[in-house]
């Protein structure tokens, strides 16, 4: 059978990014494609992908080191942090701009998609900014585009446009509106607007209707504060692809348009679709077929060899891949450097060790869409009563396997849960016998998000199914988690260190 997404096949199959990279910008550079997303209150922010065909992507890295202030961003904050970002290339530098709701429109910029990108730089200071895109034009003026969030301004359905100091670091004025959703009949949820110019014409694309049923809109204008005509230009329809919305339009270099953007789904988050997009005789977008989505097609561009964003990780030196990062701004003794391989994880001693919502300390990843198999080996080597550690799926609910020290001394194999409305953790089946401190580990996520759990004490084969069907769920903006971890209860005294070898997601 040929491979869809690959050079034998010619053809792309949808989604094109199967995980939660929510909120997706795209621009093309030379023959180069960089993509980033919203990454919320997880640390690093602002992932960069790269492609060269749209379709085969590759994670290269962050722009974000830490979030600010840090003292708002040392616990879990998956409803905070960076917002729908706007990725551009201008004078030589690639730009992004993101709205943390809480504090405002920022940015950084880059000579390179390598970096060294720069500290964020407050752009526009305020309470449910969001979702902000610049745009410089040909004349040198420079403008910003944004949205709001109700949930923090009390302002919803409005797009705002800024004059921005060329430089990129500062807006101009108190801003206008532009596009009024509450003017458009059957508009709400107005929202993520991108910038962009074409033959005269302002282009404002901008998704409604709420992520999990929304549309997506294109507005343009021939002068950049309106008044804009709208025009929805991809929904639903009868595909299968609900809300289909919120993303970029980009050009090849041979010419042909596309659109990409996301789809909600549950518990595995925001996933992206490419969509081939054409334009009318009336000079408006055509995107995907007739307006709705297609399952793919032709890839953009052929003869390249496929690629996704990495998952498994050997964590060579006890270091691990782009594609981890922390719930929360990290601080040392959370991973231990050390000459082998294995991610080598402090059992910290915290108060919240039973409720791994509120632990900062968990490294995770996005949980792809099944059918997956993920496992991972762990041993656990910290003497302290209640020191564990563990392979979680972690959202609004979550449900974790691994080891944990007893009060006497021995290992026991254990798998816990709690329900979103539970306070803290309960057992999914009775701990069994860890004699020599490791297990692999299991996690089978299946196509509709339930999640089925499984591990094998020491050198047993194969791991033995635990507990009953988990079904992951989201948290705040983003979907569920692959994470592992390591605690201890407070007051444990040098409660040691938990290794984690030979991540592998198949």
């Amino acid at each position: 059978m040929k491979d869809p997404h690959g050079e034998s096949g010619g053809t792309y199959r949808n989604p094109v990014l199967a995980a939660d990279w929510s909120d997706p910008d795209v621009i093309r550079v030379g023959d180069d494609f960089y993509l980033t997303a919203s990454s919320f209150g997880r640390v690093p922010g602002l992932p960069l992908l790269h492609s060269r065909d749209l379709v085969n992507w590759r994670l290269v890295g962050h722009a974000l080191r830490r979030l600010e202030p840090a003292d708002r961003f040392a616990v879990p904050r998956p409803d905070g942090g960076v917002w729908a970002p706007a990725i551009r290339h201008h004078a030589g530098r690639f730009w992004i701009f993101w709205g943390d709701p809480d504090l405002g429109i920022q940015q950084v910029n880059a000579p390179a998609i390598h970096g060294p990108w720069t500290e964020p730089r407050l752009v526009k200071e305020g309470k449910g900014l969001i979702d902000p895109c610049p745009l410089w034009d040909d004349d040198g003026a420079a403008y910003l585009v944004h949205g709001w969030a109700r949930s923090r301004s009390g302002v919803k359905n409005r797009l705002t446009c800024h004059r921005l100091s060329p430089d990129g670091e500062r807006v101009l004025d108190e801003g206008r509106v532009v596009v009024d959703g509450d003017a458009l009949p059957g508009w709400f949820t107005l929202e993520g607007p991108k910038f962009y110019r074409r033959d005269g014409w302002y282009w404002i694309f901008a998704p409604a209707g709420s992520v999990e049923t929304g549309w997506q809109g294109a507005f343009r204008s021939r002068s950049v504060f309106g008044p804009y005509e709208e025009r929805i230009v991809l929904a639903q329809g009868e595909s299968e692809v609900n809300g289909p919305h919120q993303g970029a339009w980009v050009t090849t270099a041979a010419g042909s348009d596309w659109f990409l953007h996301f789809q909600h789904r549950g518990a595995f988050g925001r996933v992206v679709h490419l969509q081939p997009m054409r334009w009318d005789a009336d000079g408006w977008p055509a995107v995907g077929s007739g307006g709705e989505p297609v399952p793919g097609g032709p890839l953009p561009v052929g003869g390249l060899p496929t690629q996704r964003p990495a998952t498994d990780d050997d964590f060579p030196d006890g270091g691990f891949g782009p594609q981890w990062s922390w719930l929360a701004n990290p601080q040392p003794g959370w991973a231990r450097s050390h000459r082998g391989a294995g991610l080598r994880l402090g059992c910290l001693p915290t108060a919240d060790a039973h409720d791994l919502r509120l632990l900062p300390h968990v490294l995770a990843q996005r949980l792809p869409v099944g059918p997956r198999r993920v496992t991972v080996e762990l041993a656990l080597d910290a003497e302290a009563p209640g020191a564990r550690a563990g392979l979680t799926v972690l959202g609004d609910a979550f449900s974790w396997i691994g080891l944990e020290r007893a009060g006497d001394g021995a290992v026991r194999l254990v798998h816990r849960f709690a329900e979103q409305v539970a306070e803290r953790e309960r057992d999914a089946a009775p701990p069994g016998p860890a004699p020599t401190g490791r297990a692999l580990l299991r996690v089978d996520v299946l196509a509709d998000g339930r999640c089925r759990f499984a591990a094998a004490a020491g050198d047993a084969d194969p791991p033995v199914p635990s507990g009953f069907d988990f079904a992951a769920v989201g948290w705040g903006w983003t979907g569920a988690q692959l994470g592992l971890f390591a605690a201890a209860p407070a007051g444990a005294d040098d409660a040691g260190t938990a290794t984690f070898t030979r991540f592998r997601v198949t």
